[in-house]
């Protein structure tokens, strides 16, 4: 009964990291237009399955920082009703801030959970693991994505200045037929009709035309360049997320007996992604029009940053939140352009600040459950 638990409430937490977290690294093509929400969400299914499939063999030290060891104490990492409880308050978590559209980290809400569920066991935490290998990253994480999205932004934009390279408005030139006029100054009872077309000039927002990059690179049209790689780096943010989650997710079914990790790998991975398939909207509706107004140009810059940031801390066996670097990095273009959402930003960072505790309560709440019961 506590196995069936245990692989239940695992599975919840990753039906609600991918509804929170699948769309994220394609949020730029979307608020873009590089993409439809249809499209967006394909590309970024196709990659989170192939990061969770590749964490097996990238990202392994991340099992162990995530199974609570130097946390809590080891008698307790090896208790199922105790990773039972951090999976479900951490789940909980998370699937509520998805219903509210707000994107949270998971790696956050597990931290909470973690922290809540040991405190209500021993009465204490160790409190300096808890800085050093995992709250100091997840704090300085997004301040490093705000400088580096700055940054690379920057570099692009002087390269583009260099080479002549602009981003023009689109302008709609069309014919269109004039009303026919009809002659009747022919008293025999002839009738003419004279039409003519007149060019119709249509100038809209910029929103509302197509963005068109004007230059040649390397013998390349740039438009073409900067899409393709637009729809790459989104991709590449989709797999860095899945391989720095998938590990996370899958430390919690270590108890779990009757499968090896390769399966448990595989199961984390299909419930991901069905989650991202169903429960994706309203996080893609924050994300890729209420941040900021962007580019696909500017979507490059953000989708590269977030993208390094989270491989190199994946290599690194540090467990950054995708979230809080996905966010700084469109957060850093829009002060970039001066169009960034200021409120909405207060909104998400106020989110980020309720999720730990939260997740504490939830996963506290659960573990006091599932101990009195003796489940």
């Amino acid at each position: 009964m506590t196995v069936i638990l245990l692989f239940t409430a695992v599975c919840f937490l990753a039906f609600s990291n991918g509804a929170n977290d699948n769309f994220k690294g394609v949020a730029s093509l979307y608020g873009s237009g590089a993409a439809s929400y249809r499209l967006a969400l394909t590309w970024a299914t196709v990659a989170t399955l192939s990061g969770s499939i590749c964490a097996l063999f990238l990202a392994q030290t991340l099992l162990v920082k995530f199974s609570g060891k130097g946390l809590a104490p080891d008698e307790l990492v090896q208790s199922i009703p105790f990773i039972t409880a951090v999976a479900a308050g951490a789940g909980l978590t998370v699937i509520l801030a998805t219903r509210l559209g707000f994107p949270v980290s998971t790696t956050h809400a597990l931290l909470g959970a973690l922290t809540g569920s040991t405190l209500l066991a021993t009465g204490s935490i160790n409190v300096a693991a808890l800085g050093s290998s995992f709250v100091y990253p997840l704090l300085l994480s997004p301040v490093i994505s705000v400088l580096l999205s700055v940054l690379i932004y920057s570099i692009f934009r002087l390269i583009g200045k260099q080479k002549a390279i602009s981003d023009q408005l689109c302008l709609c030139v069309e014919n269109s037929p004039m009303t026919a006029t009809v002659n009747f100054a022919d008293y025999t009872g002839a009738l003419s009709l004279d039409q003519s077309t007149y060019a119709v000039l249509t100038i809209d927002n910029q929103s509302a035309c197509d963005e068109r990059y004007a230059g040649v690179i390397f013998g390349f049209n740039l438009k073409k360049v900067i899409d393709g790689s637009h729809f790459l780096s989104a991709g590449a943010v989709c797999f860095a997320r899945s391989l720095n989650d998938t590990p996370k997710l899958t430390a919690l079914l270590l108890l779990a007996p009757g499968f090896d990790l390769q399966s448990k790998i595989a199961v984390i991975a299909v419930i991901m992604a069905i989650g991202g398939v169903l429960n994706s909207r309203r996080i893609a509706e924050t994300m890729s029009r209420k941040i900021t107004a962007i580019s696909r140009g500017q979507g490059l810059s953000a989708n590269l940053t977030t993208a390094l940031l989270v491989i190199v801390a994946s290599k690194l066996g540090m467990p950054v939140s995708t979230t809080h670097v996905s966010v700084g990095a469109l957060f850093g273009i829009g002060l970039k352009t001066k169009s960034a959402n200021n409120r909405m930003i207060a909104s998400i960072v106020l989110s980020w600040l309720l999720t730990l505790p939260c997740a504490a309560l939830c996963a506290a709440g659960a573990y006091a459950l599932i101990s009195s019961y003796q489940i």
